[in-house]
C-alpha cells in the first residue's frame, strides 16, 4: 500500500487514513477536510474560468476590432477582473484552511505497530547485556561526575538557568571520545559525515513533521527561524526541491549538530542531571532510499541495528522497544526506541529512536528521483539516532562506576580518551 498522503490518496482511502489517525490518537476531522477540498476545487474552477474569459477578451481587443467593440470589451474586462479579484480572495481563504488541515493529517502507521495511548504502550522485544551487580552502594552520575570534577551542575544553573550544566576535564574529554569513536564506527558502515546547521527556517520543521505539533518544544529566534532539536531537520532540507539520480540511492548521512529543546512538556521530570537538558549534541543517521515499502523496512531495521551494535560495543545493557501508535510522531510509519539501563533509577531510559516515513517528509521537501522508466518518484526517508551526548554519559558512568569512586572506561573508548580509568 502506498502512503502518498496527498488529497487524492486521502479521498480514495479515507477509512484507512481515519484508522491511522485513531491509532496515533490524532484528533482531526477528515470529513471536514473533504468538505473544504470540495470548496477548494469549486473555487479553483471559478478562478480558472475567469482567467479563460479574461484571456479571450484580451485576444479580441488585440485582434483589430473597432473602437466601439474595443470599448465594450474593456468594460467587460473590468467586470471580469473585479469578479476574479473576489474569486481569488475567496480561494486564498479556502486554501489557508485547506493547507492547515492537510498539515495535520498524520501518516498511516504500519500494521505491526501496537495499539497504545503513550510510551507505556510500547512493547519490549529485545533485551541485551547483564545489569551490573554492585558490591557497594552505587552513586548517581551526578554525584560521581561532581566528585571527579567531570561536571559542574551548580555553575551550569548559575550561568545557563534551569537544566544548565558544564562538562569539564574528563567529562568534556569523554564526550569528545564518544563523538570520535561514533564517527569512526558509523562511517565504517558507509555513511557520509556532515556537520549541519542548528538554525533552520520554519519550512524545514514543517517538512519533517515537527511543526505544527511540536511548536512548544522549539526555540524560536527573533527572525522567525528556529533552533533545531535534531540534525534530521537540516539534513532533510539539504536535498529539498531536487531531483536525484536513482543510482545515488540509498543516500546515507551521518549528521552532527548541537541540538536545542525547551522540554516544555516535561516540568518536574528529570530536573537534575543529564537525562533531560535544553542543549546537547547528537550524531544522527539520516537516509533517503527508493520509493519501496520493502526497502524502507530493510533500511529501518539496519539503522536500528547499527545503534544497537554501537551500544553493545560499549558494553552498556539495553533493551529495544517498538513504539505504539500513540507514541509515534505525525510522519512516522514505525519507530523503535533503544533504552539504556540506568542503575540508580533501576529502569531503562531512551537513548535512540529509529523511524521511517515512506514519502511523508519527501513530499513536503519535494525530494524526488527518476526511476528506471523515467517516471518521477518521491524518495523514502528514514532516520535513527547514532548517539546523543551528554545523555549517554548517564548510563555509561553509572554502569561502569567502581567501589573507589572511579569510573572504568569501556575498552573501545580507551584509545580515544587515552586512559583506562577516570579518577
Amino acid at each position: 500500500m502506498t502512503t502518498m498522503l496527498d488529497i487524492k490518496f486521502i479521498r480514495e482511502n479515507i477509512d484507512i487514513v481515519k484508522a491511522g489517525a485513531k491509532k496515533k490518537n490524532v484528533d482531526i476531522d477528515l470529513d471536514e477536510l473533504l468538505k473544504i477540498d470540495d470548496e477548494r476545487k469549486e473555487s479553483l474552477q471559478k478562478v480558472e474560468a475567469g482567467r479563460v474569459k479574461q484571456n479571450e477578451a484580451s485576444d479580441k481587443i488585440s485582434s483589430g476590432v473597432t473602437d466601439t467593440e474595443r470599448n465594450k470589451l474593456v468594460i467587460k474586462m473590468k467586470v471580469i477582473k473585479k469578479k476574479m479579484q473576489k474569486d481569488e480572495e475567496e480561494l486564498r481563504g479556502i486554501m489557508e484552511v485547506w493547507q492547515s488541515l492537510m498539515l495535520q493529517v498524520p501518516n498511516i502507521p504500519d500494521i505491526s505497530v501496537p495499539d497504545g495511548k503513550n510510551d507505556e504502550g510500547n512493547k519490549e522485544f529485545k533485551v541485551w547485556g547483564d545489569k551490573p551487580k554492585f558490591s557497594f552502594e552505587p552513586k548517581s552520575h551526578i554525584d560521581i561526575m561532581t566528585n571527579l570534577e567531570m561536571a559542574d551542575f551548580e555553575r551550569g544553573v548559575k550561568v545557563s538557568g534551569f537544566r544548565g550544566y558544564f562538562l569539564k576535564r574528563d567529562g568534556a574529554e569523554l564526550s569528545r571520545a564518544i563523538w570520535n569513536y561514533a564517527q569512526d564506527f558509523f562511517i565504517e558502515k558507509g555513511f557520509d559525515p556532515m556537520i549541519v546547521p542548528s538554525i533552520v527556517r520554519k519550512s524545514n520543521l514543517f517538512g519533517t513533521g515537527h511543526l505544527p505539533n511540536d511548536a512548544e518544544d522549539l526555540y524560536e529566534t527573533q527572525d522567525g527561524d528556529y533552533l533545531s532539536g535534531t540534525a534530521e531537520v537540516p539534513t532533510m532540507g539539504y536535498h529539498s526541491d531536487e531531483v536525484l539520480p536513482e543510482d545515488a540511492l540509498p543516500i546515507k548521512y551521518l549528521a552532527f549538530s548541537p541540538c536545542f529543546r525547551r522540554e516544555a512538556g516535561s516540568h518536574g521530570k528529570d530536573t537534575k542531571g543529564l537525562i533531560r537538558v535544553h542543549e546537547f549534541y547528537k550524531l544522527e543517521q539520516v537516509m533517503l532510499c527508493e520509493a519501496s515499502h520493502e526497502e524502507s523496512v530493510k533500511w529501518h531495521e539496519w539503522l536500528n541495528k547499527n545503534t544497537e551494535e554501537f551500544v553493545e560495543s560499549l558494553k552498556i545493557p539495553y533493551r529495544t522497544v517498538i513504539n505504539c501508535g500513540g507514541d509515534l510522531g505525525q510522519g512516522q510509519v514505525k519507530k523503535y526506541d533503544i533504552e539504556l539501563w540506568v542503575p540508580l533509577e533501576e529502569k531503562y531510559r531512551e537513548i535512540s529512536s529509529a523511524s521511517y516515513f515512506h514519502d511523508f517528509q519527501t513530499r513536503r521537501f519535494n525530494i524526488r528521483y527518476k526511476d528506471k522508466s523515467g517516471k518521477l518518484q518521491y524518495a523514502h526517508s528514514l532516520n535513527c539516532t547514532a548517539i546523543p551526548t551528554p545523555r549517554i554519559l548517564v548510563s555509561l558512568i553509572e554502569n561502569f562506576q567502581q567501589k573507589d569512586g572511579t569510573v572504568a572506561v569501556p575498552k573501545v573508548l580507551q584509545k580515544y580518551l587515552g586512559k583506562k580509568v577516570i579518577s
